[in-house]
C-alpha cells in the first residue's frame, strides 16, 4: 500500500497570518495552487487558506434576520457567525480569512486514507505534518498523478 511520504509536496508554499490577502491572490495565481498552510511565528502550523476563503471576500453579505421586541434585538441566526462573515470579507491578512481548524496526516498514512478524507471532508489538500513540523502536503492532484506513475 502506497504512503503518503511517496506522493506529497515537500517543497511547500506556505504563508503567515500577516501575508497580505493582494500577495495570497498573486501566489495562487502564480504558483496555480488552491490551498496554503499557513504558519505561525515559530514555524509551526497554524492553519490553512484555500482559494475558497479568497473568493468569499467577493460574495454578498447576508444579514442576520432579528425581530426587535421594546428596546431588545434579537438574533434569529447566530450574531457570531455574522461577525465571522463580516471580518473575512473585511479581512486584509491571512490571518483574517484563514481556517485555524486543519485536518492534518502524517507521512506514513496511506494514501487510501488521503482519499478517503477528501471525500468525506471535502477539501482539496491535506498538510503532512511530523513530530508537529510540517513536512509536506498532499493535493488531489497528487493523488491523480499516483495513479498514473
Amino acid at each position: 500500500m502506497r504512503k503518503v511520504r511517496e506522493i506529497m509536496t515537500t517543497d511547500v508554499v506556505t504563508v503567515t497570518k500577516e501575508t497580505t490577502v493582494a500577495e495570497l491572490a498573486r501566489i495562487f495565481a502564480d504558483r496555480h495552487i488552491s490551498s496554503l498552510p499557513v504558519l505561525d511565528g515559530a514555524g509551526n502550523l497554524a492553519g490553512i487558506v484555500t482559494e475558497t476563503d479568497l473568493v468569499e471576500q467577493d460574495k454578498s453579505l447576508h444579514i442576520p434576520t432579528v425581530i426587535s421586541i421594546f428596546d431588545w434585538v434579537i438574533y434569529l441566526e447566530s450574531d457570531k457567525k455574522f461577525e465571522k462573515e463580516l471580518k473575512k470579507m473585511s479581512g486584509r491578512t491571512v490571518g483574517d480569512i484563514y481556517s485555524p481548524d486543519v485536518v492534518t496526516v502524517s507521512p506514513e498514512a496511506s494514501v487510501a486514507d488521503v482519499a478517503d478524507i477528501f471525500s468525506s471532508k471535502k477539501i482539496t489538500a491535506v498538510p503532512v505534518v511530523e513530530g508537529g513540523k510540517l513536512v509536506g502536503i498532499v493535493a488531489r492532484i497528487d493523488l491523480i498523478r499516483s495513479m498514473v506513475a
